[in-house]
């Protein structure tokens, strides 16, 4: 297990999500401890790669499942950021892929006409991405799309700017210069990021963008994975940078407080997460974003991922697959553990439909 992981208080929020995104349906418990195939005890050897964005959970939820549910299943997931998992899963070097950008229909084309099969694809966790700075004083700042996107221009370079003087009237900002930090990788992260700046800022949308990969204004610091993002925001005085929940928590970063579509500033909490989630239609293909978040939804938030293909497996790593991803999904332990690491489970109806989704791995073999 990681260690330095908090818990939050608030996972008796969890039970929240089973209304979210459609409804009815049993998960079930995994009370078995065997997985997703009743008991059956599997043998095999997976590699996934893709999105830093959920790797503490993923490499919890691998050691759990290795540990006390299929000791014959070891699974290496590299943390190698979103675009390079895309790449190797459409190169087919890896089990599956993860990314925090849905798959669209030209990544879905080229990996039929690679593989020879359709490819399957299916969100398993939502989660938030947070601003977050290594001054405790800051911690609640009040920020919005616009101040955040003046910042990520330079535009804004000091955290007493008059615009951040303006959401917080109440706080003594340091007339400290601002450092912004970014992801230097193909990043579902900055996809999350970005994507929400260019559905918030029409100018930002017009000049930068959205994608994992943007071409950033000069003066920035740039970082590898979550994990050098993090290391951007420690390392440089100043230093504000965008990162998965769970690194700013191991981390011990303090984090901003952001403006929703209600004009509410929303500290990013679980129950933040589970909000915006419970605010998503998600369609037949699973190719959504999380948009114009309001009530007590936190704004910045994302879903992560998993690709897999319906032929080209050995049986017995199918198998594993549709095991591990139906226990991560539904086991009560691998839910409680999510929202330990500030994860939001998928909901009671949407699980079903990705089981079922998920179960069409090697289908075509």
């Amino acid at each position: 297990m990681r260690n330095g992981r908090s818990k939050l208080a608030v996972l008796a929020a969890i039970p929240l999500l089973a209304t979210a995104c459609g409804g009815g349906g049993d998960t079930g418990d995994g009370a078995d401890g065997n997985g997703g195939d009743g008991g059956e005890q599997l043998s095999a050897s997976l590699t996934g790669a893709g999105a830093s964005f959920p790797d503490p959970l993923f490499q919890d939820l691998i050691y759990t499942y290795n540990s006390d549910v299929q000791p014959g299943v070891q699974i290496n997931y590299q943390s190698v950021g979103s675009g390079a998992g895309v790449e190797q899963f459409l190169e087919q070097t890896v089990d599956f892929g993860s990314s925090e950008e849905y798959l669209d229909d030209e990544d879905l084309a080229a990996a039929e006409e690679a593989r020879g099969c359709v490819a399957v694809q299916f969100p398993v966790v939502f989660g938030a991405v947070v601003i977050a700075f290594d001054n405790e004083d800051l911690n609640g700042l009040v920020l919005d799309a616009e101040t955040i996107a003046q910042i990520y221009d330079g535009q804004i370079t000091s955290f007493d700017d008059p615009a951040i003087a303006e959401l917080n009237p109440d706080l003594d900002l340091p007339s400290d210069e601002i450092i912004p930090v970014h992801r230097s990788d193909g990043s579902g992260t900055t996809y999350v990021f970005s994507h929400y700046l260019s559905t918030e800022v029409d100018w930002w949308a017009d000049e930068y963008g959205e994608g994992k990969e943007l071409d950033w204004a000069d003066g920035l610091v740039g970082g590898q994975q979550n994990d050098g993002v993090a290391q951007g925001i420690t390392q440089n005085p100043g230093g504000l940078g965008y990162v998965n929940q769970s690194f700013a928590q191991e981390a011990g970063l303090a984090v901003a407080s952001i403006v929703n579509e209600d004009g509410t500033p929303i500290e990013p909490t679980l129950e933040a997460t589970i909000a915006a989630s419970e605010e998503v239609e998600v369609p037949d293909n699973f190719q959504f974003a999380i948009d114009n978040v309001g009530g007590e939804g936190y704004p910045i938030a994302g879903s992560n991922w998993i690709f897999t293909y319906t032929c080209g497996y050995d049986q017995a790593n199918a198998d594993a697959i549709i095991d591990f991803w139906t226990w991560a999904l539904t086991d009560e332990s691998a839910r409680d553990l999510a929202g330990e690491l500030g994860y939001a489970p998928l909901g009671e109806g949407l699980t079903d439909r990705v089981v079922a989704e998920l179960e069409k791995t090697n289908s075509a073999n």
